[in-house]
């Protein structure tokens, strides 16, 4: 069945200019056109959209109010922004109902990279309803001590830009979100930035102090499924695997690029799990039940209930967020990375091999009990390498623990 995208755009001229250069992708996408919001929404109250592409400022409905509409009528339907409007308000008031944004002019064949990467997202996420959970979110769920910490310190006279980058970098679902933003083309940065420190330089204190306080892009985590002990072990989890991950990274004299991506794919691996836990209610607390009564890991049990897997629903959301391709292969592959197409050292093999040493190590009812795959490790030629790199491990365990 053909993709169905819906455009929208004040300026006919525009509008032309799109047909023109995306003709070659009628076999693959249905697509329509609609002069102004309040068209778009009479034209999917009749047709239902995979994608809705819209430009922010136009006459009586915008696109940011657009895109809550959209948000709140078809939730299945992934929000993209195509804009010439790169001022700080713009970003601030689209921030959280779309998934991407896009700055004109732009490239056919740029726009079309985008649209197919993100249908291509479909195949990490089969379960339609998850989808659809998923592109419900315009945040994931932050650790309750760390967002309070944030609001206090953003709530200060005269805050301090080095403790909220020490508050955004411990926590996974805040580093998310900083990430979507400077990754967006309003940046127009030439590469793609992968560490939060570099995130949060860029934002500047003032737009984090917006989005905080007034835009409210991050939430803080709630479910009574989980303790605050569970809570905890996530986080700490999350840490010792980035923190291990840029060490392997390292041990392979891997350039910077790896080495951050690493970092940052350690801490975001598990945000899937309180995604899970905050969205899904009793149906992910049976999911736990499964775990300690069939005695397997938390992994093997979602995929078991749910046929699918946190690691999934968390790359999926970050793929749609616009994340780097090698941070999102990292997170979705971490368990079996086999399934990947990676055939060379990179943060996946980096994180693999933490997240399982680490999971070795741990007690926890959330643990997911994955083992290293040797066969992977061969085929990217590290199956040497396991030995030395859990011989630095357990040297950085010693010393720190």
């Amino acid at each position: 069945m053909a993709k169905r995208i819906l455009f929208v755009d004040d300026e006919p001229m525009v509008l032309t200019g799109l047909k023109r250069s995306l003709r070659p992708m009628r076999a693959e996408w249905e697509m329509v056109f609609a002069e102004g919001g309040e068209e778009a929404l009479t034209v999917m109250d009749q047709q239902t959209f995979d994608i809705i592409v819209t430009d922010m400022r136009m006459p009586g409905m915008d696109g940011a109010q657009l895109l809550k509409e959209v948000q709140k009528r078809s939730p299945h339907t992934l929000r993209m922004v195509l804009s010439g409007q790169s001022d700080r308000e713009t970003i601030l008031r689209s921030v959280n109902p779309a998934h991407q944004f896009v700055s004109k002019p732009c490239e056919s064949e740029e726009l079309k990279s985008r649209l197919a990467r993100i249908f291509a997202l479909g195949d990490l996420l089969k379960s339609s309803d998850l989808r659809e959970l998923v592109t419900r979110l315009d945040y994931l769920p932050s650790l309750p001590g760390i967002y309070l910490q944030l609001n206090e310190e953003l709530s200060r006279g005269e805050p301090s830009l080095q403790r909220i980058d020490e508050l955004i970098g411990a926590d996974m679902a805040m580093t998310a979100k900083v990430l979507k933003l400077v990754n967006s083309a309003f940046f127009c940065l030439p590469c793609e930035i992968s560490r939060a420190s570099h995130a949060v330089k860029l934002l500047g204190l003032e737009t984090l102090r917006t989005l905080v306080l007034t835009a409210h892009i991050f939430e803080q985590f709630q479910s009574p499924l989980l303790s605050a002990d569970d809570v905890q072990q996530i986080s700490d989890h999350s840490l010792a695997v980035s923190q291990s991950a840029r060490t392997i990274a390292l041990l392979e004299h891997a350039d910077q690029s790896i080495q951050d991506g690493a970092f940052t794919a350690g801490l975001l691996h598990d945000a899937g799990k309180l995604v899970l836990a905050s969205t899904l209610g009793t149906r992910y607390g049976e999911v736990l039940e499964y775990s300690q009564k069939a005695n397997v890991g938390l992994y093997a049990a979602e995929r078991e209930l749910l046929g699918c897997s946190h690691a999934q629903v968390a790359a999926y959301l970050y793929g749609l967020w616009g994340l780097p391709r090698t941070i999102v292969e990292a997170v979705a592959w971490h368990h079996e990375p086999a399934g990947s197409f990676s055939t060379t050292f990179s943060p996946l093999a980096a994180v693999h091999m933490a997240s399982a040493y680490h999971d070795e190590k741990s007690s926890s009812r959330l643990r997911d009990r994955t083992q290293v795959d040797a066969a992977f490790l061969a085929g990217i030629g590290c199956a040497e390498r396991e030995a030395g790199w859990r011989s630095k491990l357990d040297g950085e365990e010693v010393r720190h623990g």
